[in-house]
């Protein structure tokens, strides 16, 4: 059992947890956007073990009538393993979704996997380009270009910040750099994409870059943010937005929990008011 303390993070360990979430979500108008914990597997089994729980997922959401999605990380379905078991797993996953109408959205993890998550995404995306989405992340250099290459794809992009330490050979490591190329890209993708944007981000600044561009462009476009992280502006954003919220869930939520606390100092605030039960 998930104890208190990590609970405003992680949305339980079973699938009902986690769609109960959902639920008091959708009743606040946010969407949900659910993944399971696990990545960066060495042996089959885990693989094979949680993509079959997001098939399994897919078709509780399908039958229900909850407002989420699927969001899955290559390394959790057997990237490690090799690219061929990632396909294998992550093309099994779509199939389900394309039965019950769901959308999954692929996660991107360090630049060592950009090409192989790509590639998957490319060819997925021609074939149910309405229903895979792929995430892609601004520190890195290379990110104009395939944002470029995307573009004429029907699929959605999640446009992030980049949450990985990448040498700077091949990512922009000075954050206010960073946070101008974000910019930049945002702009590139609400005048080239005609499938929507997700602007995956907690930044003010950015969000307001984003709605300004929707109002001058027409794009429709949707933010995302963490479950647990500035949730007021969440609800203040459903009001007038597609707002979806990313929702961990699962037994392995440790590591997760300890990177969600310890990133930002007002979660480490609310981790110790949790301790001393103020």
């Amino acid at each position: 059992m998930i104890p208190p303390i990590a609970s405003r993070f992680v949305a339980g360990e079973s699938p009902a947890t986690a769609l109960e979430h959902v639920r008091s979500l959708n009743d606040r108008e946010i969407k949900a956007i659910l993944n399971l914990l696990g990545e960066h597997y060495d042996t089959r089994a885990p693989a094979a073990s949680d993509a079959a729980e997001y098939r399994a997922l897919i078709d509780d959401i399908g039958t229900s009538d909850l407002d989420a999605c699927i969001s899955v990380k290559p390394s959790q379905i057997g990237l490690d393993l090799g690219d061929d078991v990632f396909r294998e797993f992550l093309e099994e996953i779509v199939e389900s979704a394309v039965e019950q109408e769901v959308f999954v959205w692929i996660d991107m993890e360090d630049y060592t996997t950009t090409d192989v998550t790509l590639d998957a995404y490319e060819d997925l995306a021609r074939e149910h380009g309405d229903l895979v989405g792929v995430c892609v992340q601004a520190n890195l250099r290379r990110t104009r270009e395939d944002l470029e290459r995307l573009a004429p794809l029907p699929g959605k992009v999640r446009l992030v910040k980049g949450a990985y330490n990448e040498p700077s050979a091949v990512a922009y490591t000075d954050k206010a750099t960073v946070n101008q190329v974000y910019k930049e890209l945002i702009e590139y993708a609400f005048e080239h994409f005609d499938d929507g944007v997700a602007i995956g981000s907690h930044d003010p600044e950015m969000i307001e870059h984003a709605t300004a561009l929707h109002d001058e462009h027409g794009t429709d476009f949707e933010v995302q943010m963490l479950m647990g992280v500035r949730e007021e502006a969440q609800e203040e954003l459903a009001a007038d937005y597609e707002m979806w919220q990313y929702v961990p869930y699962g037994s392995r939520w440790k590591s997760y929990f300890y990177r969600r606390v310890m990133e930002r100092k007002e979660n480490l605030f609310f981790a110790l008011r949790a301790i001393v039960g103020r």
